[in-house]
């Protein structure tokens, strides 16, 4: 005959919610070559660094990385639905806009999609933290000058942090760049990420 006492237990184990492998909240970040590692190991690029650091310091987060070479902010924009409904992150990490400069991109459409981008990423109740770039004046100073200020008016807009140069410190440095003076080599991902921290650690502590 089975002990009722067993069965009583039985019930109560089965009626009883899992915690423990509760769901770590998710930073995604979108982005382009300068989060997808281009060049270099994946593991030295300033994402994977950013993941240890996080753990080191206990921060219960999972980085995901959406980051794909190439990409702008059309791209970006495209795509950001579907990766917010995948990860339900609870920080987004906006790394565009270097193509959009590159290809000379209209300064109305990067900052229609940069701030489409943020406030999409705000309605489903996400942080999000802006990074910016410098692009060279090959397109003027004219272009440079708006293109720089359209990271600012969006951050501005929405009220979300902004690293201002994401390679500030890196991209002055030669000997920090590969060859093709475009992307930071795997000694200057520290540098990286420490002008992301600056302003991301304010979003998760």
């Amino acid at each position: 005959m089975r002990n009722p006492f067993y069965s009583c237990l039985l019930i109560v184990l089965l009626l009883t919610p899992v915690t423990g492998n509760a769901r770590q909240p998710v930073i995604l970040i979108i982005g382009d070559s300068l989060s997808a590692a281009y060049g270099i190991e994946r593991h030295a690029g300033w994402v994977q660094l950013l993941q240890q650091r996080l753990a080191k310091k206990g921060y219960p987060y999972q980085v995901v990385n959406a980051s794909i070479s190439g990409n702008t902010t059309r791209s970006g924009l495209a795509r950001l639905p579907a990766a917010l409904k995948q990860h339900k992150p609870a920080i987004v990490i906006i790394e565009l806009g270097g193509n959009d400069g590159l290809q000379g991109l209209s300064i109305e459409e990067f900052r229609t999609n940069l701030s489409r981008m943020t406030g999409m990423v705000k309605k489903q109740g996400a942080k999000v933290l802006l990074c910016g770039v410098r692009i060279p004046p090959n397109l003027g100073m004219l272009y440079a000058t708006k293109f720089q200020n359209v990271y600012r008016d969006v951050a501005q807009e929405h009220q979300s942090p902004l690293v201002k140069h994401i390679l500030k410190g890196v991209a002055e440095n030669a000997m920090l760049m590969q060859e093709d003076g475009v992307h930071p080599t795997a000694s200057a991902q520290p540098l990286i990420l420490e002008n992301i921290w600056k302003e991301l650690h304010k979003l998760i502590v």
